[in-house]
C-alpha cells in the first residue's frame, strides 16, 4: 500500500490518523502510518510539552499537528479585553443550567474557576492569531505537516510553514473549498465527506472524492466512513493518495475517550450521529445524545451561538458532564457524546492503535486479492 504520498511524507502506510490524544499519534506513527495531533484543545505551552513527549517517542519517524482557523467566528474571541465566557447570553448560561437540572448533574458553575480559564484560552485559539500562536509552537519541533480546517490557512501561517519546510494540508468538504485552498497555496488536499465526524459538509466521501481529484493538481487525502482496509481500497480507487482517519481511534486503548463515552461508541449504530451546531456552533457530525436533542429540538432551547460561544460554552459543561457520568449518573450518561462519524456503527471492539493499523493493512491486502481474482479469470486478455 505505498503511494506517492507514501514517498512524500516517508511511511510505510498512507494512513494519515487524526487525535486529540498524544498516544494515539505516537502509535500511529511508530506502526508506520502518519499520526496528526489535534491542537485547538492545548495552550502554547500545554502543546510544546504534548509535542515533546511525541518527539521523544517516535525517534524521528513523521507526525503532524493539526490546527483549526474557521473562516467565519464570532468578533468577541478577537477582543482580549475581557473573559471570552463574559459575552455568552444569560439565557444560554441558564440553559446549561437547566439541562444540569433536569439530567441530574449536581456540579459547580462549568465558567467558574481554572475551566474558566482554560476553555477562554481554548475559545481563543481558533483566531488567525491564536492558530498562528499554536504553529508557531509546533515548528520549534520537528513535524511534518500542519493541517488547517475550516477555512484557508491564514497568509501568516502559510509564510511561516513555507520557510521552515513544512507542508500544509487543508481539509476541504465542496470541489469550491478545494479549488480556493489550493489557490491559497497548500500542499495537500483532505477531502472530508458528510459522513465524517467532527465538522463537515453535506456531500459523502464516495462522490466528492472523485470530484476533487479530478479538479487539483495536488495529493488529494479521502475523509469520511474510513475504519477497515475495504474503505482504505475504496479510497485510493476513487484517485485518493492515501485516507484521513479520526473515528476509528476514538474506542482504540491509547484514545483520550472517556469509559462512559467510549461505551456508547461501541454500542451505537450508523443511524446514531446527527450533524449538529451543539457543540462548536458550526455543524459538526457527533453521537446523538440528550445534549444534542435538547439544543437542537427542545421548545426551551436558546439555539446554538457562533463559533467559539458554542464552543466554550459546550466543552466548559461537557468537562463536568463527563465527571458525572464516570460516578455513574444516568442522566450524566445521557447528556455525554463525543464528535464521530457514521463510521461508528463498525467500532465493536477496543484494541490498541497499533494493531488497528496492522489490521487496516490486512483488510487492504484481502480488499485486493479479491479484486485481483475478479480480474484475473484466467481467460487471455483482449488486445
Amino acid at each position: 500500500m505505498r503511494t506517492a504520498i507514501c514517498e512524500r511524507f516517508g511511511v510505510e502506510f498512507p494512513l494519515f490518523a487524526f487525535s486529540h490524544c498524544r498516544d494515539v499519534v505516537a502509535a500511529v506513527t511508530n506502526a508506520g502510518g502518519f499520526g496528526v495531533l489535534g491542537a485547538v484543545a492545548y495552550s502554547p505551552r500545554q502543546l510544546d510539552a504534548e509535542l515533546s513527549w511525541i518527539d521523544r517517542r517516535v525517534g524521528g519517524r513523521p507526525y503532524g499537528v493539526d490546527v483549526l482557523v474557521p473562516g467565519r467566528i464570532d468578533a468577541s474571541a478577537a477582543d482580549r479585553s475581557g473573559r471570552l465566557a463574559d459575552s455568552i447570553p444569560e439565557r444560554h448560561r441558564d440553559f446549561v443550567a437547566y439541562l444540569f437540572g433536569k439530567y441530574g448533574v449536581t456540579t459547580p458553575d462549568p465558567f467558574t474557576g481554572t475551566m474558566s480559564a482554560h476553555a477562554d484560552e481554548m475559545g481563543r485559539q481558533v483566531t488567525a492569531e491564536g492558530a498562528t500562536g499554536l504553529v508557531d509552537v509546533a515548528l520549534k519541533h520537528p513535524i511534518a505537516l500542519i493541517a488547517s480546517a475550516l477555512g484557508p490557512p491564514p497568509t501568516e501561517m502559510m509564510g511561516k510553514a513555507r520557510e521552515a519546510g513544512v507542508p500544509v494540508a487543508a481539509l476541504v468538504g465542496t470541489v469550491e473549498h478545494a479549488r480556493r485552498q489550493v489557490a491559497a497555496g497548500v500542499d495537500v488536499i483532505v477531502a472530508q465527506g458528510s459522513e465524517a465526524g467532527g465538522h463537515t459538509g453535506e456531500i459523502s466521501t464516495m462522490v466528492l472524492v472523485p470530484q476533487v481529484v479530478d479538479a487539483v493538481d495536488v495529493p488529494v487525502l479521502a475523509a469520511g466512513g474510513i475504519a477497515d482496509g475495504r474503505q482504505v481500497a475504496a479510497a485510493l480507487a476513487l484517485g485518493a493518495e492515501g485516507v484521513w482517519c479520526g473515528s476509528v481511534w476514538l474506542t482504540t486503548e491509547e484514545a483520550e475517550t472517556i469509559p462512559a463515552v467510549k461505551r456508547k461508541l461501541l454500542a451505537a449504530t450508523s443511524s446514531d450521529t446527527v450533524r449538529s451546531r451543539s457543540r462548536t456552533g458550526k455543524p459538526a457530525r457527533q453521537l446523538k445524545s440528550a445534549w444534542t436533542e435538547e439544543w437542537d429540538e427542545a421548545q426551551e432551547s436558546p439555539g446554538p451561538l457562533p463559533m467559539p460561544l458554542q464552543m466554550l460554552l459546550a466543552e466548559s459543561a461537557m468537562a463536568r458532564i463527563g465527571r458525572a457520568a464516570e460516578l455513574g449518573r444516568p442522566g450524566a450518561v445521557e447528556l455525554a457524546n463525543y464528535f464521530v462519524g457514521q463510521v461508528v456503527g463498525q467500532l465493536n471492539q477496543v484494541r490498541p492503535a497499533r494493531e488497528t493499523v496492522f489490521g487496516m493493512v490486512e483488510e487492504f491486502a484481502t480488499a485486493m486479492e479479491r479484486l485481483r481474482r475478479l480480474t484475473d479469470d484466467g481467460r487471455p486478455s483482449r488486445p
